[in-house]
């Protein structure tokens, strides 16, 4: 299907009429004014197919318990303490009579090395995901599992919950060598809280026990759980980048055999998962638990092919990041991975009659997956380490396969020395595309929506692989939203855009927030993924150039009081002192005393020794303590601090309003590699100015900090270390105007992202249009949160009949809205 059949967008729905659905507009004295002007006979930017689409990565257990439509955990038994220091090579199994876990020369082969060991009348039972293994009345659920044994062995096989059995027990007899077996269930009534179990008469080995509901996406075997693919299709991706992340840059670069003793925590390497299940190699996931493998490169470009997304995959560059930070100085090791790199692009373009083509074609597809960009390495912090690694991977990819564009990065933030450096590096080498990650506030987003207005058009393109306003609340998704229309007014240079990340399984977080949530017996949309589908399924074709009137900034001098706080560190301060611009002090605080005039609003332990106020808690994140009036203004901060162990430095507040709002300057932060103000709005924090710098255990450090208006000058040991003025508008009402070729419309996308309506005077420049636009409205207060069992967040369509050349409409108050205007 082409991608402009897929763009539906809004007239795939019912027309409806205005006044019954759209969310009620304010009173005409509630309404803010606002012009747009369209300029038709102009030519803004041409919007590619790929412009949005979605970032995989196996976090918040996004594959196994997730994706992956696997319902039995550690079906394998390789769980171990390398992923997890909880686990054992039977987490979430219990055992009924003996049973015991092996590692020998007996296993079902060389990559899969654990096997259970049942002996003769002994049983185990697994707990599944979540509350358990759900099944559906009616469904039917194949089960398969490897056994070795001795002589005729019946294994016993039963689906069942506390309040019975849940399909009619199986049984399959064993004998010999290893052999797959396998059995279907047809479940009698539905239940969340399955348990599948296992009980043989005679002893026997075990490998592989898997249950998978027949039902998959699309019904393929080792396939992907329907209800969360489903929601990915419906987002019509043009990409899909995978599979991470942190998953790649991480861990050990070398491979899984004896040579390399095994290693269980290694980057995410594309040989290690693909082939047949049984055979692929598990691993430690950076996020704290294992992954299977099941769900691999062949699946991923499957799933690509079959949501009509370009794929996109990600390969370790051999300099690690995500807080470990090391370049890998191995030649040899370096060399293998480029060749992987090359065999990757044969594994997907490649003839059947080339050694990985002829691979991919024995898993069941000998069509070539059209693999057209491929990005090495992920946000590393060593810019220049990294940049002479991804310099050979490009040349070795660029002599062998021209055709593929290499994508490079530009770290983890979207400022400061790393970003600078890596972007220097990236434009001087003339590098086609870079991506560019962070997560700020939704303040920020509002703030930014010009960022790459100034962007050089003939440089590297903008790939913005990972984003996101750090909520799912609906003021993150307005904020996202009003973001996003300057990614499209720029589509020029930023040529691939996608949220990040994807999918949370609510038992198993540790990345807020994300676009799709889930449990074993249900998913739901969050805020956020209803704005991406709103623009997903309605970009167009190319940018009509249109202007906006603003919204009028009321902005007065930074104010607040000051704070101290640390992070993963335990810290002394001293000598606190906050002088007026006039001379007077307004506090004055040596600690010979008390800390009366200090609130405590955070985590750790906070006590006066010996004339010094000492956090001691040196796991303790933000222990924030407060001391002054929100009110002042145009003041100095003198603070004396020393860093007495941890992992990071110290952390120096000021303009702090309450705990939710305020700025820092953390020193020694991110593991103790740099220093950076950091702005709190209502929680969300985002980065104004960073260098990179690391804090001495010991050592005490004299911190100046000077307030004027909106200006801040920060100073170290009595030296200018940087400043910055905070004065960009957090601009809430922004539009775009782009141009669906196919259907020839005129799309109006307008973000109003205040608690206020905007009655908006449209000029459409002189076009001739219908008198009917089809409309979708999002629109809820700012704090709501699509839940389970809730979705305030829910697309509204309608008609509006009052289109002309010059028409009024009237935004609703926190709203996105799509207005697809018919030419003539």
């Amino acid at each position: 299907m082409s991608r402009t059949r897929l763009r539906l967008g809004l007239g795939a729905t019912a027309l409806l009429t205005a006044t019954a659905l759209l969310p009620s507009p304010a009173r005409a004295e509630a309404a803010a004014d606002y012009t747009i002007t369209v300029d038709p006979a102009a030519t803004g930017p041409a919007i590619d197919d790929t412009m949005y689409g979605v970032f995989y990565e196996d976090i918040n257990r996004a594959a196994d318990g997730g994706l992956y439509a696997e319902l039995v955990q550690n079906r394998s038994f390789e769980y171990s303490t390398a992923d997890n220091g909880s686990y054992t090579p039977l987490t979430a199994w219990t055992a009924d009579g003996t049973a015991e876990v092996v590692d020998d020369a007996g296993r079902l082969n060389e990559r899969n090395r654990n096997y259970l060991s049942l002996a003769a009348g002994a049983s185990v039972t697994n707990a599944g995901y979540n509350t358990g293994i759900r099944v559906e009345a009616g469904k039917k659920y194949d089960f398969s599992v490897w056994a070795r044994a001795e002589s005729g062995t019946t294994l016993t096989v039963s689906l069942r919950d506390s309040a019975g059995t849940l399909a009619k027990v199986r049984q399959v007899t064993a004998r010999g060598a290893w052999r797959k077996y396998t059995a279907t269930f047809t479940a009698d009534r539905t239940s969340n809280r399955g348990r599948l179990a296992v009980a043989t008469t005679a002893p026997a080995a075990l490998d592989m026990v898997s249950l998978f509901p027949r039902d998959t996406y699309k019904g393929q075997s080792n396939g992907l759980r329907k209800d969360l693919a489903e929601k990915i299709e419906a987002l019509h991706p043009g990409f899909l980048r995978f599979p991470g992340g942190c998953l790649v840059n991480t861990g050990s670069m070398e491979d899984y055999s004896a040579a390399s003793g095994w290693q269980r925590k290694r980057s995410y390497q594309w040989k290690d998962t693909v082939g047949p299940v049984e055979e692929r190699a598990t691993n430690a996931n950076f996020w704290g638990y294992n992954q299977s493998y099941g769900l691999g490169y062949y699946e991923y470009f499957r799933f690509a092919e079959d949501i009509g997304a370009m794929p996109l995959p990600v390969v370790p560059a051999l300099v690690t990041g995500c807080g470990q930070n090391r370049a890998v100085d191995d030649e040899a090791l370096l060399k293998r991975h480029v060749q992987d790199t090359l065999d990757l692009i044969e594994f997907a373009n490649g003839p059947v009659t080339s050694t990985w083509g002829r691979k991919r074609a024995e898993m069941g597809h000998p069509k070539p997956f059209h693999l057209t960009h491929l990005e090495v390495g992920n946000e590393e912090n060593l810019p220049a380490e990294f940049f002479a690694r991804f310099q050979k991977f490009r040349a070795a990819v660029e002599a062998k396969y021209p055709e593929v564009t290499v994508i490079s990065n530009s770290g983890p933030d979207d400022s400061g020395t790393t970003f600078d450096t890596a972007w220097k590096l990236n434009r001087d080498a003339g590098v086609d595309m870079v991506d560019e990650h962070y997560y700020n506030s939704p303040q920020w987003f509002l703030q930014n929506n010009d960022r790459y207005d100034s962007y050089d058009r003939g440089g590297p393109k903008v790939f913005l692989g990972e984003y996101a306003s750090q909520g799912n609340a609906w003021k993150n998704a307005l904020a996202e939203a009003a973001f996003m229309t300057g990614l499209e007014r720029n589509a020029d240079v930023v040529k691939l855009a996608s949220y990040a990340p994807l999918l949370a399984n609510e038992d198993y977080v540790q990345w807020r927030p994300d676009l799709v949530w889930f449990n074993n017996r249900a998913s739901w949309n969050s805020v956020n993924y209803e704005v991406q589908k709103l623009f997903m399924n309605n970009t167009g074709d190319r940018v009509v150039p249109s202007t906006a009137t603003g919204t009028p900034a009321v902005s007065g001098p930074v104010t607040g009081a000051v704070g101290l706080s640390t992070w993963a560190t335990s810290a002394a301060y001293d000598d606190v002192k906050v002088t007026s611009a006039d001379g007077r002090t307004l506090l004055s605080d040596d600690f010979s005393g008390d800390a009366s005039r200090w609130t405590h609003s955070g985590a750790g332990n906070w006590t006066v020794q010996d004339g010094q106020y000492v956090q001691t808690d040196a796991a303790a994140e933000n222990t924030l303590v407060t001391a002054g009036d929100p009110a002042w203004q145009n003041y100095d901060l003198h603070v004396k601090a020393t860093k007495k162990s941890g992992k990071e430095g110290f952390l120096v507040a000021f303009g702090v309003k309450d705990t939710g709002n305020y700025y820092w300057w953390n020193l020694g932060g991110w593991n103790n590699t740099q220093s950076a103000v950091e702005q709190a709005s209502d929680g969300g924090k985002s980065t104004l100015v960073s260098k990179a710098g690391s804090i001495q255990t010991g050592r005490a450090y004299d911190i100046d900090i000077k307030v004027r208006g909106r200006q801040v000058t920060l100073y170290l040991d009595g030296r200018e270390w940087g400043g910055f003025t905070d004065d960009k508008p957090a601009e809430p009402f922004r539009q775009i105007v782009t141009k669906d070729a196919r259907t020839g419309e005129l799309i109006l996308k307008v973000v109003n992202a205040q608690d206020t309506a905007a009655r908006t005077a449209v000029d459409l420049g002189g076009a001739k249009v219908a008198s009917r636009a089809r409309v979708t409205t999002l629109a809820a207060d700012q704090d709501a949160v699509n839940t389970e069992t809730d979705a305030p967040v829910t697309p509204v369509t309608s008609t509006f009949s009052g289109v002309a050349g010059k028409f009024t409409y009237t935004f609703p108050a926190n709203s996105v809205t799509f207005l697809r205007i018919k030419q003539r």
